[in-house]
């Protein structure tokens, strides 16, 4: 992969659509390990599969979900405790963070 270009990161899905993919597949991989798979596949395809991730500057990402996030998951049949949903989505967004400072090379200054 070439040296991480912010500026390029605004067109992140023309300039690095493979990278963010494996990050998010990553953050997937550890997060289905670590949690109830029905509900990390929930959060993938009902939340995440509408987020957007943003390059803040100084080696930070974020990423930002849709509205009512956990309300989507209403949709997917998933029956969860909001709060566990919650915090599990929570790490689970800080997992993409970690995931996407990994695979761009990118650490906080």
């Amino acid at each position: 992969m070439a040296d991480f270009d912010p500026e390029k990161f605004e067109d992140k899905y023309e300039h690095y659509f493979p990278e963010l993919q494996r990050a998010y597949r990553q953050a997937f991989e550890t997060m289905n390990n670590a949690y109830d798979s029905e509900l990390i596949h929930a959060i993938d395809q009902g939340i995440l599969a509408e987020s957007e991730p943003f390059y803040e500057e100084e080696g930070q990402f974020r990423v930002e979900l849709p509205e009512d996030p956990v309300e989507a998951l209403s949709g997917t049949g998933i029956i969860v405790d909001e709060e566990k949903a919650e915090t599990v989505l929570e790490t689970y967004v800080e997992e993409i963070e970690a995931e996407l400072q990994s695979v761009f090379g990118v650490s906080e200054e």
